[in-house]
């Protein structure tokens, strides 16, 4: 029984897998579509979100039927709660990935400001505090996971950066600027908050691990 057990909590941990690289990918897609200014490549990551949202749901399903047949103990059922809120993050930020896209429909045919360097340097770091996440999750690494909520605050940075710019050196220099600006705001917000979810799995991940609480409490993470 253990050994089936055991092989189910691997097919769970492999669905993470995908539903992650499909996240991975939509943070890469969005941006570079938002570079480019590329509508199809937008609207194909748009329609793509639907994929994701079937797999969140085959993922909460299954956690909830390996506890409910095996009500799991200590470390297997922190194991499951974890996959379940990192499904719950994982799909979040595909919606955000699908934020981006869709203000980069709201720019498209319009003449573009000028390339904002912060943007694909925030989209790289969000890209890679999620691919970190789901390796510290199927590894239970804890020193990554650590890494990764420290690094939510090079985000943070940038995202200010970004505001300056747009703000400072556009629209308050000319307000007919306002309708192409606003959409580049919005786009370095939602790869602040992808950031944040990454943080978020990791402290949950932290938490499987050493059923430590760090969220809120800092000072745990040294």
């Amino acid at each position: 029984m253990q050994r089936h057990f055991d092989t189910e909590l691997k097919e769970l941990k492999d669905l993470l897998l995908r539903i992650g690289a499909m996240a991975e990918e939509s943070i890469i897609r969005s941006v570079d579509a938002l570079k480019n200014l590329d509508r199809e490549a937008a609207t194909r990551l748009i329609e793509k979100d639907a994929e994701i949202d079937k797999l969140e749901l085959i993922i909460d399903e299954t956690c909830i039927d390996l506890i409910a047949r095996h009500q799991p103990m200590a470390k297997d059922l922190r194991f499951i709660t974890t996959a379940m809120k990192l499904n719950a993050e994982l799909e979040r930020i595909a919606d955000l990935s699908v934020d981006i896209a869709q203000r980069t429909l709201s720019i498209a045919d319009k003449p573009i400001l000028k390339p904002l360097e912060y943007i694909p340097r925030m989209g790289g770091i969000a890209k890679k505090m999620v691919h970190d996440a789901i390796d510290a999750f199927i590894n239970s690494d804890v020193a990554l996971a650590k890494s990764i909520v420290l690094a939510d605050n090079e985000a943070d940075v940038l995202k200010h950066k970004v505001y300056n710019v747009l703000v400072n050196d556009y629209i308050v220099k000319n307000g007919a600027t306002a309708d192409r600006a606003v959409p580049l705001l919005l786009a370095s917000r939602h790869l602040e908050r992808i950031c944040d979810h990454a943080a978020n799995m990791a402290e949950d991940i932290i938490y499987m691990v050493n059923a430590k609480v760090v969220r809120h409490h800092p000072e745990e993470l040294q």
